[in-house]
């Protein structure tokens, strides 16, 4: 595994910052042409990984050659496994594939490379992307990326500690996505949604599950945190699962290229669970809104079903009794679904849904905006969820404890939060994803400030309050309408100043009519009857 990128400090959240980013995708989307969005990404970012697993060895080798009359060897692979950098040997290495990018074998060589990494690496087995030699795919533009991709320095020291492949990759990932429309949405959440949830729960330590983990953005984001908060990025395990095996690639990936270990499994964790004895300390997830085809029926007789069977129809609630299936006892979870979820009662979900709150599990609600997914435009909402609402912390992890929050619910309708970025997309700034997290640490009690009902924002509603609602769970219903700023005019003055204000304006308006009709008529056209 490849040393530890260390983000830098005070990035803004959707990540683009350095500026650059902008300007290779822009160069590399042109060197497309053709070729449909959802091929591509596999191209350029197997291109990307190789390019930074081959600059670390680079700098690595550097290191070693210059120890070599202190007995280090450079040539032995086990001097870059004991630091943690991946072994390249030399058919892999850029400077080998750069002499080659004009020639018509590239692509062979591309995919020996690919071969020759893996073999030497047991971690990246079955990771790489392999079909560069395919006809389909333009030597001439293959080339010209390698060309493209050569003149950024992305594995050596200095751009390990920017995490500037860090950054380009997750860039390049959210470009894809918004190029693959609706596609794009089952392998990349948009990174404010995800450092929103991380936030949120806060995982200073302890076992970290997403089951539906797409590129492995969850996971990205919570050692960001850690680290953010000068913690030990080492404290927190990872396991995910991911059902598509091209998406699970890119998960590895991604998690390499910071150095992250983690046990990512591919597979259904609905029909082949590989987590199944795992107790998470925190559960993050964007499952697929609304699944329609998860199979439910061969599960009717499942064991995480304990508050309701979910319907073959729709996989939401089956999601959110998987998450809490696998909470540890004092573990939380924090997800996204369709605001369904918070409303229906077709199909049995209402009475799921009023176990799970008479369970007292439902911790905290939050309406998003809409247009903040790639893959769709209808707004969506985030449950959170914790199995032991009197503290709440687990036992392992660090940070304040939390205080009794029993027979309590936080309310948060953020559907008026969020910057327009085009006519179709929408994002959540610092300053947004601060005031919802302020916010709800505040209520939770492990935060700077006290926490107060905000009318039209925020509220804490009791258990009795959202049975009187039928147990429905939309923010709306509970934090009522934003206070409006009394002006100190009584209202029987109001009403008459407004009503002088009317008739005049109506007055005015029918002297204009009359001007119009005479001026129509002095040309001739004078009013029809009708």
């Amino acid at each position: 595994m490849p040393e530890k990128a260390r983000p830098a400090k005070g990035s803004a959240a959707n990540g683009a910052t350095l500026g650059f980013e902008a300007k290779l995708w822009k160069t590399a989307d042109a060197l497309r042409n053709n070729m449909d969005a959802a091929e591509y990404k596999h191209v350029v970012l197997g291109l990307i990984f190789l390019k930074y697993i081959s600059d670390a060895f680079d700098s690595h080798r550097a290191k070693l050659e210059a120890e070599a009359s202190e007995g280090a060897d450079p040539e032995e692979p086990d001097e870059y496994r004991g630091a943690n950098v991946f072994w390249v040997p030399p058919s892999a290495r850029w400077n080998h594939l750069k002499a080659q990018a004009k020639q018509a074998t590239i692509g062979e060589t591309v995919d020996d490379a690919m071969d020759a990494i893996e073999r030497e690496n047991p971690s990246l087995k079955g990771v790489l992307p392999r079909d560069y030699a395919r006809p389909g795919l333009d030597k001439t533009r293959l080339g010209q990326i390698i060309d493209l991709i050569s003149g950024i320095g992305l594995g050596d020291a200095e751009s390990r500690s920017k995490d500037i492949l860090g950054r380009v990759y997750e860039y390049f990932l959210s470009q894809f996505a918004s190029a693959e429309g609706k596609k794009g949405g089952q392998f990349y959440t948009p990174s404010y949604v995800v450092r929103l949830l991380v936030e949120m729960l806060a995982p200073y330590g302890g076992r970290v599950l997403d089951p539906c983990c797409g590129s492995g953005g969850m996971f990205v984001q919570s050692e960001k945190f850690i680290e953010e908060h000068n913690g030990n990025a080492d404290a927190i395990s990872i396991y995910g699962q991911e059902s598509n095996y091209t998406t699970w690639r890119l998960c590895n990936m991604n998690l390499a290229i910071r150095g992250i270990a983690g046990q990512i499994a591919h597979g259904d964790s609905f029909h082949n669970d590989q987590h199944a004895d795992l107790k998470a300390d925190y559960v993050l997830a964007n499952p697929h809104f609304n699944d329609s085809d998860w199979r439910g029926e061969l599960l009717r007789d499942d064991k995480r079903w304990q508050y309701g069977v979910p319907p073959a129809g729709n996989a939401n609630f089956a999601w959110v009794q998987h998450f809490i299936h696998h909470l540890a006892p004092t573990g939380m979870a924090g997800f996204v679904l369709a605001n369904g979820s918070m409303s229906s009662s077709q199909s049995g979900e209402g009475e799921i849904r009023k176990a799970i709150v008479e369970a007292d599990l439902v911790d905290c609600m939050i309406a998003l905006p809409g247009q903040l997914f790639y893959s769709t435009q209808i707004p969506v909402c985030l449950w959170f969820v914790a199995r032991d609402k009197r503290n709440g912390r687990p036992s392992d992890a660090k940070g304040p404890k939390f205080r009794d929050r029993r027979g309590e619910t936080l309310f948060i309708d953020a559907r008026k939060m969020g910057t327009l970025v085009d006519r179709v997309h929408r994002e959540l700034t610092d300053e947004d994803i601060e005031k919802i997290a302020g916010t709800y640490h505040a209520w939770r009690g492990d935060g700077e400030a006290e926490y107060e009902d905000v009318p039209g924002f925020c509220k804490a509603a009791t258990l009795d309050e959202i049975r009187k609602h039928g147990h429905v769970l939309t923010p709306g219903r509970y934090v009522g309408t934003e206070e409006q700023e009394d002006d100190g005019e009584p209202f029987e003055e109001k009403m008459k100043r407004l009503s002088t204000d009317l008739r005049e304006q109506m007055a005015n308006a029918r002297e204009l009519d009359e001007t119009i009709i005479g001026n129509l008529a002095r040309l001739g056209h004078g009013a029809r009857d009708h």
